[in-house]
């Protein structure tokens, strides 16, 4: 059986998101151990126990995503079930990477914490003042483009191709105000805007882009064992050098979440997982194409239900 798994984002998570698969499995509870000792954070505190507002911080968030879905990897692998291809969404490309076998579990962690630390770093004090990130959803990529072309000079920009009627914008506060005006003239159906803490995706995070790419001079990159594709690009990544550069990129460019989206449709798999917390990729997988379903893979009542 062919199989493909994606890998979620941030936004994806959830309090007590893991637990179940930390109960069920040794290797997951090992797995959370790793990364306690890689990031100096007690994750079944915040996970199990703590404040949503704690989970929500970007240095804690993205790490405790990676965890959840590497756990859901583990536990698949552990029914026998594990994949062929893989790609994530934003941050989800860690995890894929790690599936790929371009980074080691036992870096994963200290780099997304790293990565998070810089982006919550890059997000504040912007000379553009307050930012965020909104989905517009309901115009084609071809439309909604033109709406951004007339905000040219405004600090906002295309941050997510998250599906054929869905894209993300990423910029100032007053950026995103005057966008949402612009977006509904368009015929725009909703402009809605993201809990996130700063404009992900967009060259306003060039600090973090650089305090990334300087970290990751240290962190060995291998050359995939499987096919894993880069957000940056939209393309399958050929080598660990390849792979830390479009690490780097990711930061300031937009997630090409559609035309990943393509490539995988023409592989004819037998199967395509979610694996990690949430159905969001289920539910742009099934707006891109309803030949063949996502099927969400990220607890132990859906792992038991998947066909071996």
């Amino acid at each position: 059986m062919k199989r493909c798994f994606l890998y979620p984002g941030q936004g994806a998570q959830y309090s007590g998101m893991g637990k179940d698969l930390w109960t069920k499995s040794e290797r997951v509870r090992g797995l959370f151990a790793e990364a306690a000792d890689q990031t100096g954070i007690d994750f079944t505190q915040i996970l199990f126990e703590g404040s949503d507002e704690e989970l929500q911080k970007t240095e804690n968030t993205q790490a405790a995503v990676t965890l959840v879905s590497l756990s859901a990897m583990t536990f698949l692998a552990e029914q026998g079930i594990t994949s062929d291809v893989c790609a994530g969404f934003s941050l989800g490309e860690y995890p894929a990477l790690v599936d790929a076998g371009v980074i080691a579990v036992q870096d994963v962690f200290k780099l997304v914490r790293k990565r998070g630390e810089f982006m919550a770093k890059a997000s504040t004090g912007l000379d553009c003042g307050p930012s965020g990130m909104a989905a517009v959803l309901g115009l084609t990529f071809e439309e909604a483009s033109d709406v951004l072309e007339d905000l040219a000079d405004d600090d906002v920009y295309l941050a997510n191709h998250s599906s054929p009627s869905q894209i993300v914008i990423a910029g100032s506060d007053i950026a995103l105000e005057k966008a949402d005006t612009l977006f509904e003239k368009a015929g725009a159906m909703r402009f809605v805007r993201l809990k996130v803490s700063g404009p992900f995706h967009s060259p306003l995070m060039t600090a973090a882009r650089d305090d990334l790419a300087e970290y990751l001079e240290d962190v060995r990159f291998s050359d995939p064992t499987k096919p894993v594709f880069s957000n940056a690009t939209g393309k399958k990544i050929n080598s660990g050098e390849v792979a830390r550069k479009v690490c780097i990129d990711q930061i300031v460019n937009p997630v090409r979440w559609v035309s990943i989206e393509g490539k995988l449709a023409e592989m004819d798999f037998d199967q395509v997982l979610e694996v990690g917390p949430g159905k969001v990729l289920t539910g742009l997988w099934k707006s891109f194409t309803k030949t063949l379903r996502c099927t969400p893979a990220g607890t132990v009542e859906a792992i038991m239900g998947i066909e071996v």
